[in-house]
């Protein structure tokens, strides 16, 4: 048991995980840091008397309540839950296999759901919690050659902002996190599964994206050290914001669908204002 704030985070065994758990350590938060092989967690994020690294697949419902229960044995409460745990099945959508995209939705959807439903009773009881999920600029506008992605992000966005406003009656908060381009290990190939390039059509735009993606890994502009300390900053607020753009490239991501949105609804303003019964 501790008088600390208690997080657990998914996928913290590399990647902005790992950077979420040394921040929340450094801030001397207890940290339950989750992942398919707990002894690369804690190698990953190295020793500390504040860690416990728990085994968890977030597909697997039964991991989600184990990792939950361990957390709540060990320090007695949950205050943030970081839903992070991610990967990337890249592709064009023809090319994309109905397992594929199963599997893209099963993690980045169904995952933090699975999680989410084991950590609620434990807020609801303390009448407090923070629920931070790590969604992506790919939640907020969509993108040629990642279909399966936007599609499991665009849920995310819709699930935690329905979720807010059901659970906001127990003292808990939720906080939806869009990062653009930082450099983790998204781009990397224990995250990235290319869909097998089957019609032709699609072969010259397949190797140019997967070239220029190769390129880019490495070399993004955000670093995940400094979003990660934003994200400790941010969950300490009374009223952490509903949604946080990470990045600037993620800001001009918000701004032009914001406008595209506005274009659209004035575009038909008329017809779409016509459509209610002549004698109500």
């Amino acid at each position: 048991m501790t008088s600390k704030k208690v997080w657990f985070i998914t996928g913290a065994g590399r990647g902005l995980g790992v950077e979420i758990a040394r921040a929340a350590l450094a801030k001397d938060y207890a940290v339950v840091a989750t992942g398919r092989d707990p002894g690369k967690v804690e190698a990953a994020i190295g020793a500390n008397p504040n860690l416990h690294c728990v085994r968890l697949d977030v597909t697997r419902e039964a991991e989600a309540r184990e990792a939950v229960a361990s957390a709540v044995d060990r320090f007695g409460r949950i205050d943030v839950l970081v839903n992070n745990a991610g990967n990337f099945f890249a592709g064009f959508f023809e090319e994309l296999s109905p397992a594929q995209v199963r599997d893209q939705i099963e993690t980045l959807l169904f995952g933090p759901m699975n999680v989410t439903r084991a950590a609620l009773p434990v807020m609801r009881r303390q009448r407090a919690g923070l629920l931070l999920t790590i969604s992506s600029t790919a939640g907020i506008t969509g993108g040629s050659f990642c279909s399966a992605y936007a599609a499991a992000k665009f849920g995310v966005e819709g699930w935690i902002e329905s979720l807010a406003l059901e659970v906001s009656p127990f003292g808990i908060r939720s906080m939806i996190v869009e990062p653009g381009f930082f450099r983790t290990d998204l781009l990397t190939t224990q995250s990235t599964t290319y869909a097998a390039g089957s019609i032709d059509d699609y072969a010259e735009r397949t190797a140019e994206t997967v070239t220029a993606w190769a390129g880019m890994n490495g070399k993004q502009g955000g670093d995940p050290t400094r979003l990660a300390e934003a994200l400790v900053q941010l969950a300490g607020h009374d009223d952490p914001p509903a949604r946080f753009a990470a990045g600037a490239d993620a800001v001009l991501a918000f701004e032009a669908k914001a406008n595209t949105l506005l274009a659209q609804a004035e575009a038909y303003r008329g017809l779409s204002s016509s459509l209610g019964f002549a004698n109500p």
